[in-house]
């Protein structure tokens, strides 16, 4: 009995060593997928990436995050898998531990190619797919969508089982669409189901996907994929016409702001400044100088920089443009071909000026972060420069006609546009509101150029490109009519912009110039005329 007894503990322990063993001695998949990454052959890596993704071990996403940064190291002689820090150390990729030992003479970086950078785009949608965040999941539902990797499926079915948001659920049920259409395997029926899915989707992605399919499809899925790409097609023509229309009221929005000041001296003073685009330069270098001064003396002020700029650039704008009516222009007033020049030698002068202290070449002006980064907004992308820039011209525009409504400097110059010789007659004295006027104009002028330098190369010559279509706006809107200026502004905004697609950039704005000419031999005081120096003459 005892020699049984003794047996029979034998045979235990030597059964429990040898299924310690196994367990010890069995690696698991993530561990498996890293000889993968020794070859140095791109379809092997492919798969080794996927199997990684796939594996569930928490060193998957160091190890594809390390491949995708280029610091993932392989030996090929060892078969071992290292990931280089930020401080150049090295980690067993198998442990994620730091490794101790001499680097082996081969190493080198696993390669990367195009192919394989979307199978790691699909790797990181895999690995974020059940992330807390649901901005994360939805860029993940994204990645798989554009990458269509059938390795990715469990993962997304497991992904949308758990699910409860509703749009990152529509984007991870148009992911597993994607993924179907794209399988070979794929029966006509889901593929049918799937292509309805995208569809609905509407956008270049879904247009890309339905196109991909082969020509050799059964027809219903033939049929069905016709359907979608004419269907997909009229949204996007629709988005399309939206997308312009945006970016119609974005230039606008800037014509408006570069047009503003000139349509306040030109109605006023009936003055041809064509140093009014000087201005708009002396705005936008004066944000330069700021953030110059602000990220040598303190960074952390670096977001407030526009705000800090914008009150100076109006009062060195001003400055210039007072100081130009008080020594040029008061002595040409009546003779406007002489005011034309000799604004136009002052733009020369001023940019000369410019270029002798801050050189010939473009300056660099940041975004503040939250003017930086852009939106989708259905079918459209909207940036947050182009934005902010529309609310803040929407700004100055209220904020002038309050001014011109509300205070006496306003009423002044109203009287002075209607008719100056009554005005003067009941003790107005132009004199001193021409000067206000056109410092006025030029320092709106300036804040119109700290917008602009956060959308338009800051140089000497920035004043050139907007002198044109500002008096365009101010002639085609009405002389001295900010509500003229106004749709002036956005009617030739967005003209332009549905008109470049078809005749390009710069045969848009000929036949725009040609429509105003035309315009105006009708309408020779604009749309919005205003009583002034062309009745009292």
């Amino acid at each position: 009995m005892r020699v049984f007894s003794d047996r029979l503990i034998a045979l235990v322990f030597a059964i429990g060593m040898l299924v310690g063993g196994i367990g010890i001695g069995h690696a698991g998949p993530y561990e498996d997928a890293l000889a993968g990454f020794t070859t140095d052959e791109f379809s092997d890596t492919a798969d080794s990436v996927t199997a990684v993704a796939t594996s569930g071990s928490p060193l998957a996403p160091a190890l594809i995050a390390a491949l995708q940064d280029g610091r993932l190291l392989y030996s090929a002689k060892d078969k071992k898998v290292f990931i280089k820090t930020a401080d150049d150390k090295l980690l067993d990729a198998e442990t994620g531990k730091p490794f101790d030992g001499t680097p082996p003479d081969d190493i080198d970086p696993v390669r990367v190619n195009n192919r394989l950078r979307g199978v790691i785009d699909a790797a990181n949608g895999a690995l974020t797919l059940m992330a807390p965040n649901p901005n994360h999941r939805y860029e993940a539902a994204q990645a798989v969508f554009k990458s269509r990797e059938a390795a990715v499926l469990p993962a997304l079915d497991k992904a949308l089982a758990a699910e409860t948001n509703a749009k990152v659920k529509k984007a991870l049920t148009e992911a597993r669409a994607a993924i179907t259409i794209a399988a070979e395997d794929s029966s006509a029926a889901d593929k049918v189901a799937a292509i309805a899915v995208v569809s609905a989707r509407g956008d270049q992605d879904s247009m890309a996907l339905i196109e991909s399919l082969p020509a050799n499809q059964p027809p219903e899925v033939a049929a069905a994929a016709k359907a979608a790409s004419a269907k997909i097609q009229r949204t996007l023509a629709l988005w399309n016409t939206v997308q312009n229309l945006w970016y119609g009221l974005s230039l606008g929005s800037v014509l408006l702001l570069a047009a503003i000041g000139l349509a306040i001296t030109f109605g006023v003073m009936g003055v041809i400044n064509m140093a009014h685009g000087e201005m708009v330069m002396l705005g936008a270098y004066v944000t330069y100088v700021v953030q110059e001064l602000i990220r040598t003396k303190n960074p952390a002020l670096f977001d407030y920089s526009l705000a800090i700029a914008l009150p100076l650039a109006f009062l060195v704008a001003a400055a210039v443009g007072i100081l130009i009516e008080r020594t040029v222009i008061r002595f040409l007033y009546g003779r406007p071909l002489e005011t034309l020049l000799a604004t136009w030698g002052i733009s020369l002068v001023l940019q000369q000026a410019v270029r002798g202290t801050f050189g010939p070449t473009n300056k660099e002006v940041g975004n503040p972060t939250w003017m930086s980064g852009a939106f989708d907004l259905g079918g459209i992308l909207i940036t947050y420069n182009r934005l902010w820039i529309i609310v803040f011209t929407g700004i100055v525009f209220v904020a002038l006609l309050g001014m011109l409504r509300f205070t006496r400097l306003g009423l002044e110059m109203r009287a002075v546009t209607q008719n100056r010789s009554m005005a003067a007659a009941v003790g107005i004295r132009t004199a001193r509101i021409d000067a206000l006027t056109f410092g006025l104009g030029s320092g709106i002028a300036g804040i119109a150029g700290v917008a602009l330098s956060q959308i338009d190369n800051v140089s000497p010559n920035l004043g050139q490109g907007y002198i044109i279509d500002s008096f365009m706006v101010v002639v085609f809107g009405g002389v001295g009519n900010l509500w003229g200026t106004l749709v002036g502004a956005l009617t030739l905004g967005i003209a332009n912009k549905f008109l470049e697609p078809f005749a390009g950039a710069v045969l848009a704005k000929i036949a725009i110039l040609v429509c105003i000419i035309l315009f105006i031999q009708k309408r020779p005081r604009g749309m919005f005329a205003l009583k002034g120096r062309a009745i009292e003459a």
